[in-house]
């Protein structure tokens, strides 16, 4: 079951924003996340706004959503007034790569022109390996994407059964290698550790074969058993044990040592990359507090201070803006505590991690006792600039609560 949306503001029909939000528009980095929200089967662990072609029935489909998001886009360009171009495009869900090469250049062709795209733009798609091919990642290039992330999660069939992942285990491996040799430089594998099931060998051999795979960036994250998905259910009749923090930090240690040795550094407590070339552009505009508009059913966008949030059926996403309204849901206006400490929140996750004059005086002075304690590298406190440990890194909840 998708996760419920967070409560809020009501957001104005017409999706207009208030004139601080639009000020310096253009002078900050602006991004497009595209939110595809269908699904060939329901994963146990996921509670994303995505939806099956059972769940959904005749109430929606990939041309009506298409439709919407077309309206979507061209409200956002005209709410923006003089939109800048974007720096990246990120298509996310769910499942894009169901639509097919055609259907994902279509959605580039969307957002061309609405948006544009700025010189040496990043475009970004999700794709399941299951759902690609060589002709697949072929044409997507030709089409203007530029970087692929695969869902692979493990390489190991049993975890992939736990997950109720639906490909087969070297098939994310085959799939990065197509995507290579079609042209494509940035080449990204999702891995979630920490199954119910899985030993420290499961997780080196899925290591193993990020490395056969020769790519360029790996994001890996700590299984969470969400509310009112399958998995939690099976959590709860007692079929599966809760995840362990102890066997989570153990393998989040034995993923960074693997990924490091094979060249790639982490430049976010989840993300590696081989180069500053290679990490994902999309991503590190969330971190930094940048601009983005999210279209789809659920997306979520921040403008200047201002953050929102769609409708979730893609049903009643479509029909509202077919009526010519604006799709969100709901909305917060973030005041300037709220942007410092959300600040401290995502940036201090970063390698580069937070300059110290962020924090009140209070927040310096747990800075200090945080590196006391192994939690913040000193002689980065000692520059001005908050940086996480590899102990800090696996405590970062923690310490973000400390300096808050």
């Amino acid at each position: 079951m998708p996760s419920a949306l967070p409560t809020g503001d009501p957001a104005p029909p017409d999706g207009s924003l208030p004139p601080s939000a639009l000020t310096g528009l253009g002078d900050r980095p602006f991004g497009v996340y595209v939110h595809v929200p269908f699904c060939a089967t329901r994963c146990g662990y996921c509670d994303f706004n995505t939806y099956t072609a059972g769940e959904l029935g005749t109430s929606a489909s990939p041309a009506s959503w298409l439709e919407g998001l077309r309206r979507e886009l061209d409200l956002a360009a005209t709410v923006l007034g003089v939109a800048p171009p974007a720096e990246t495009v990120f298509v996310g869900g769910g499942t894009p790569s169901l639509l097919g090469a055609a259907g994902l250049a279509d959605v580039l062709d969307a957002v061309r022109s609405s948006f544009g795209l700025a010189p040496g733009a990043e475009v970004t798609t999700e794709s399941n390996p299951e759902s690609t091919s060589p002709d697949f990642f072929a044409a997507i290039r030709d089409a203007g994407y530029t970087r692929v992330s695969l869902g692979m999660q493990s390489a190991a069939r049993h975890v992939l059964a736990v997950l109720d992942r639906a490909h087969t285990p070297g098939r994310p491996v085959a799939a990065a290698r197509e995507a290579r040799a079609a042209g494509f430089e940035h080449v990204n594998l999702d891995l979630i550790y920490g199954t119910p099931g899985e030993s420290a060998d499961d997780l080196r051999s899925s290591l193993d074969a990020v490395r056969e795979a020769g790519v360029d960036h790996v994001s890996a994250y700590a299984l969470i058993v969400e509310e009112g998905t399958a998995l939690a259910r099976r959590v709860r009749r007692g079929e599966l044990p809760m995840p362990d923090d102890d066997v989570l930090a153990d393998k989040y240690e034995l993923i960074d040592a693997a990924l490091t040795e094979h060249g790639l550094r982490w430049y976010e407590v989840s993300n590696w990359a081989a180069s500053a070339d290679a990490a994902c552009r999309h991503n590190l505009l969330y971190w930094q507090g940048a601009d983005w508009w999210g279209a789809g059913p659920g997306a979520h966008s921040h403008v200047g201070g201002v953050r929102w949030w769609n409708v979730k059926h893609p049903a009643k996403y479509s029909g509202l803006l077919a009526s010519g309204l604006s799709p969100a849901a709901g909305r917060e206006v973030l005041d300037e505590d709220d942007r410092r400490v959300e600040r401290v929140l995502l940036e201090l996750r970063l390698a580069t991690g937070l300059p110290l004059d962020v924090l009140d005086d209070d927040g310096r002075a747990e800075a200090k006792i945080a590196a006391d304690d192994g939690l913040l590298d000193p002689a980065a406190l000692d520059r001005g600039r908050c940086v996480l440990t590899d102990r800090g890194r696996l405590l970062a909840d923690a310490v973000v609560r400390r300096l808050t």
